[in-house]
């Protein structure tokens, strides 16, 4: 497993594509002038590179995509959202532990009981 490796950058462009992934996505919305967005920033690349071929770890900055976040009404950073099959599973506002993120990631990844 590559320790260098990043989150994604989602953006207003490629965020469809990126959800509609057949792996779990977390995305982090943050802007560069939020503290507790810049406390979390560093666990959500340890995800990245800890689920890299599990999960899709990407971050969008909200002050240069304003659609997606207008879209899912989101009004307070860090949101971090999950999505499966391009569907929002679940969704954690705020600077969280890294084990919440990751029992929320966890949950994504197993099968679908019907």
């Amino acid at each position: 497993m590559a320790a260098g490796t990043h989150a994604v950058e989602a953006t207003d462009a490629n965020f469809n594509d990126l959800i509609n992934s057949d792996k779990p996505v977390l995305v982090d919305f943050w802007a560069e002038w939020c503290g507790p967005c810049k406390m979390i920033g560093p666990v959500v690349e340890q995800l990245a590179g800890e689920y890299e071929g599990k999960a899709i770890v990407a971050k969008m900055d909200v002050d240069q995509n304003a659609q997606i976040p207008a879209k899912f009404g989101i009004r307070s950073i860090p949101t971090l959202m999950i999505f499966k099959n391009g569907q929002l599973v679940d969704k954690v506002i705020g600077a969280v532990p890294k084990n919440v993120l990751e029992q929320k990631l966890q949950g994504a990844m197993e099968p679908a009981t019907i």
